[in-house]
């Protein structure tokens, strides 16, 4: 071993491999995120939004599924060592110590490393590589193409299953929306029994989305702003490469006015005129805003996801960003709607119709509303289901609000 020739210096590898070893061991899997990952695949990218526990994510799966023996590693692509190093050097260098497993996090914060890990992955056959990025969309059309390669995994923030296992210490299997529409009685009955089920709801709904609420809820807010601008002024510039720095503060006046006016139905015109750019470009800076996660938007046709189709709806991404941002928060219809959509949509198909609020996998129609929501607007319509706020047990098609965060 010590007549090998290494391109990277001997000493920064075990400076690499003694950080890599001390953050797994850091970590418990008292508590693991719903996502799941087919340890077959050679090639993995998780994608998610700042904050939503990716970096986590990686440490818990290599606790979980290695030994520590040399032939894994964790490395963040942030660190200083590759300011004026190649990632593609070291990788070498690993592979001939013995490694076969190598997780990178943060590898949009790495210029090149689409061609680098496009040459990495043809050259080293038998080396498994996951790696996080940002969860905008356009970090995949790197100058190299992956997408042949490359198996794609989204990571969504808490859901309120998981907030109620990770902060109050109760366990609940994932349920699926057809086993709500079916059986939710029975399954509120069970739950209720465990758990006053409304205080903990208001809790998510104020800080349970991002795991990083467990380091202090009293400046959790003020930490999730930060979040939000590290989001615009760092990650957006560093995942898409063409757009201008100067538009960066028409970004974040663009969220400010959508999270003062949602849900919006917006109108482009007016919006391309309060920003002073485009038609085109306003569709794309909404898009952006989405895939970034501070948004999500209700497209009328199922058929056009186009940047270019104008969404029926916008709505803030999560309810806490109705808190951190400083919406209306006696908005309870908006507030409803927002977790709904945000709950829904990580598993789901969730669409806009002209009767109802949403329209869940083509076949499932809701009205959000408060326990007093009727049926008037849903009235003879096949599948539809009114999801009901304050309300611990529902009955018939209406169905508590909160339960629907159980899906993921």
């Amino acid at each position: 071993m010590d007549n090998l020739v290494f391109k990277t210096d001997k000493n920064e590898i075990d400076r690499l491999f003694a950080f890599s070893n001390m953050r797994i061991r850091d970590y418990t899997l008292d508590f693991v995120r719903y996502l799941e990952v087919d340890e077959e695949d050679r090639f993995i990218a998780i994608r998610g939004a700042r904050g939503c526990g990716k970096t986590t994510f990686l440490h818990q799966l290599i606790k979980k599924n290695y030994t520590l023996d040399g032939s894994v590693i964790y490395i963040n692509l942030d660190d200083v060592y590759f300011s004026n190093h190649r990632l593609i050097d070291f990788v070498e260098d690993f592979v001939l110590l013995g490694g076969k497993y190598l997780f990178l996090d943060e590898v949009h914060k790495y210029p090149t490393w689409s061609l680098e890990l496009k040459t990495i992955y043809d050259t080293y056959s038998k080396l498994k590589i996951v790696f996080t990025s940002s969860s905008i969309l356009e970090v995949y059309k790197g100058e190299a193409d992956l997408s042949r390669r490359l198996v794609n995994y989204d990571m969504e923030g808490l859901s309120f299953r998981e907030f109620l296992a990770f902060e109050k210490g109760l366990k609940i299997p994932r349920i699926s929306l057809d086993e709500i529409t079916k059986n939710h009685v029975d399954i509120c009955n069970d739950i209720t029994s465990k758990i006053k089920i409304m205080p903990a709801f208001k809790d998510y709904l104020l800080y349970g989305y991002y795991p990083y609420f467990k380091e202090s809820k009293k400046k959790y807010h003020e930490k999730l702003v930060n979040t939000v601008k590290l989001i615009l002024e760092v990650d957006l510039p560093a995942s898409i490469k063409k757009i201008e720095y100067e538009n960066i503060f028409k970004l974040r006046k663009l969220l400010i006015y959508l999270a003062m006016n949602g849900p919006y139905k917006p109108d482009i015109t007016k919006l391309s005129a309060q920003l002073e750019i485009s038609r085109n470009s306003t569709l794309h800076f909404l898009s952006y805003l989405s895939s970034a996660k501070t948004i999500n938007l209700l497209k009328g046709d199922k058929n056009n996801e186009s940047v270019y189709t104008k969404p029926e709806k916008v709505l803030l991404n999560n309810t806490n960003l109705v808190y951190a941002l400083g919406a209306d928060v006696n908005n309870l219809g908006a507030i409803r709607e927002i977790f709904f959509m945000n709950q829904l949509s990580a598993t789901n198909k969730v669409g806009h119709t002209p009767i109802g609020d949403f329209l869940v996998n083509d076949s499932f129609l809701f009205e959000i509303g408060g326990k007093r929501k009727t049926f008037d607007q849903l009235k003879d319509v096949p599948n539809s289901f009114v999801a009901a706020d304050d309300v611990e047990i529902g009955m018939g098609n209406k169905i508590p609000l909160w339960l629907f965060g159980m899906t993921y």
